[in-house]
């Protein structure tokens, strides 16, 4: 009887000792260790933008009126002067008879005052009145038919129509952009960069491309542009990269971009958020031990660590917040 009371508070000694060694260990901070590994260093300024054909156009209204014909045409090629849409030009082909009008009756009179100038019925000075009326009304005719060609919406350039935007019914604003029109090849990147990137940036530089509709495909682009002055509001310049022939972006769609203004192979790499403020926790057993490094290109997801590091080390990634030299932690692999 006594041994078998032994044993009970043995046995339930081992299970609160189990048990305090347990929530001990479960105080202790579950990190992710990643082993320094070798790969290529890139460094990358970062911007966003859109895909658009080099060569094209934005068609806008110049007015604001009632589109009453638009063409069916989106996929369609078109030539220079092809008419894509009209605007409700009642009134101002109103006015037009009007002033044609006027313009016939002072021709008229100009030639009744030329012979009664003949007859000597008329002075000259008469004639001159007669013919500057008739100057004044031709000269209006020719605004008024520059308003009614505003009314005809045409192609300014040859290419196909990319997309239209409006309706017969609608009213048109101006400055409304109703068609773009343009050739569907080559494509390029339009991007901004913040203006303390731009100096990093330069022609011929690779860029790489990341869009939600192809997240498992490398796309890469050129530089092919740099805006020499940048927007002084959104504190950006714009560039372009020329995309491949073969590239599956369509004119339209947006990207992140990231241009690689610097590549280093062969070098030790430990995830960003692994460094903190030039330190990194080497995982040693069940400690952290706080460990000065020196870095040098830092990337998005990487960084390279030139002194302080050997290949192999495991870090601890990401390093939580608050985390000191010797902390006790759970280890979990990536």
């Amino acid at each position: 009887m006594q041994k078998r009371r032994i044993f009970v508070i043995a046995a339930v000694a081992l299970i609160v000792i189990g048990a305090l060694v347990w929530w001990r260990y479960s105080q202790w901070p579950r990190v992710a260790a990643v082993a320094a590994a070798r790969g290529t260093a890139v460094e990358i300024v970062y911007a966003t933008g859109g895909v658009e054909p080099v060569r094209w156009a934005k068609v806008a209204s110049v007015i604001r009126d009632r589109i009453v014909e638009i063409c069916d045409c989106e996929g369609d090629r078109v030539a220079k002067g092809d008419v894509l849409a009209r605007l409700d030009d009642r009134e101002v082909q109103a006015q037009m008879k009007e002033l044609r009008a006027r313009e016939a009756f002072l021709k008229s009179e100009l030639e009744r005052v030329s012979q009664l100038i003949t007859r000597g019925s008329a002075t000259t000075q008469a004639y001159e009145r007669a013919g500057m009326d008739l100057q004044q009304v031709q000269g209006l005719i020719a605004v008024q038919t520059e308003r009614i060609n505003d009314y005809t919406i045409v192609s300014p350039i040859d290419g196909i129509v990319l997309r239209r935007d409006g309706e017969i019914g609608e009213i048109a604003e101006a400055g409304q952009i109703l068609f773009r029109v343009g050739v569907p090849t080559p494509l390029q990147v339009v991007a901004e960069v913040n203006e303390e990137d731009i100096p990093r940036v330069a022609f011929g530089q690779v860029v790489l491309f990341r869009t939600d509709a192809f997240p498992d495909r490398r796309l890469e682009g050129k530089i092919s542009e740099i805006t020499p002055m940048g927007d002084v509001t959104a504190k950006t310049f714009r560039i372009k990269a020329a995309l491949p022939s073969d590239t599956p972006l369509k004119p339209g769609m947006s990207v992140e971009a990231n241009v690689v203004t610097r590549e280093k192979p062969n070098a030790l790499l430990v995830p960003t958020d692994a460094v903190q403020d030039s330190a990194v926790f080497v995982v040693d057993g069940v400690h952290a031990r706080k460990r000065a490094v020196t870095v040098g290109i830092r990337g998005t997801r990487a960084v390279e660590v030139i002194d302080g590091l050997k290949e192999g080390e495991r870090v601890v990634s990401p390093a939580p917040a608050g985390i000191k030299d010797g902390a006790r932690l759970r280890v979990t692999e990536p």
